[in-house]
């Protein structure tokens, strides 16, 4: 058992939704969770850039004395996970693996579609983990930019975001797709929509429930999960404070934000 908390960092507010699977699938843990509003998006980024502000935004985790990191950005996973786990020797999960994962766990997943931001798709980081574990894949990926911003302003609902969302499913269904991918962290809240568009014949893969996954089994496999008859903790630390992230924080974790504090990298 090991009570210290988990650190976990996003570009931005993407990542509570990670918060918020971690917490239902581990109630006992403490999270620390730190956005890099101030730079966000990472995905306009060049890679040097994505694991310099990656390994800043460790830095500071380990300063709160954390146990383990998860990496909610599938940008910053893609172009610095790998990095960060040769530098530091506390364990560092990341989204796409997690994805990945779930993905396989069906075996007649064969026609997998992925929608993600260009910073994500461009890294091609999701295509080459599935090619390499399974042959005869037909991988279909799908930049969807427009998605991130729909979100942010709580269009979720609205008919511009279901006409961006049919534009950008169209070529994926037209190959047939029976899986899609979310790989982008605020992607989770659509799922009510796209499974009301797509229908039940293709199932849909979120980076956030897939990662709390991966990161139970991680904690397991190291004996680190916290004691389960405490109550666990949040707290929220960023790199600007705008009027607008307490409305996003409650809207991706579903309920009311903890204090938030502002910090410098």
């Amino acid at each position: 058992m090991n009570n210290s908390a988990l650190g976990i960092f996003d570009s931005g507010v993407g990542g509570l939704t990670v918060v918020r699977a971690v917490q239902e699938l581990l109630p006992a843990e403490n999270i620390v969770y730190l956005g890099d509003t101030a730079r966000v998006p990472y995905g306009s980024k060049s890679p040097e850039t994505i694991r310099r502000f990656s390994d800043e935004d460790v830095r500071y985790l380990l300063t709160q004395q954390v146990k383990a990191i998860v990496v909610a950005c599938n940008t910053a996973t893609a172009h610095a996970l790998p990095m960060l786990q040769e530098r530091y020797q506390i364990p560092i999960v990341g989204v796409i693996e997690a994805g990945v994962e779930a993905v396989l766990a069906d075996p007649e997943a064969q026609r997998v579609g992925i929608i993600a931001t260009r910073g994500t798709i461009a890294s091609h980081a999701y295509q080459h983990a599935l090619a390499q574990r399974r042959t005869g894949m037909v991988i279909v990926e799908q930049a969807t930019p427009l998605l991130v911003p729909l979100i942010e302003e709580n269009w979720i609902e609205h008919p511009a975001t279901r006409q961006v969302l049919d534009t950008y499913l169209q070529p994926l269904l037209e190959k047939q797709i029976d899986t899609l991918l979310l790989a982008c962290t605020h992607y989770p809240l659509l799922v009510p929509i796209l499974q009301e568009m797509i229908g039940d014949r293709v199932r849909i893969v979120d980076s956030a429930s897939t990662c709390a996954l991966h990161l139970q089994h991680e904690l397991m496999r190291r004996a680190m999960l916290a004691e389960p008859e405490r109550a666990g903790t949040l707290s929220i630390a960023l790199t600007d404070l705008s009027d607008q992230f307490e409305v996003l924080a409650k809207r991706f974790l579903r309920k009311c934000p903890p204090h938030i504090t502002r910090v410098e990298l």
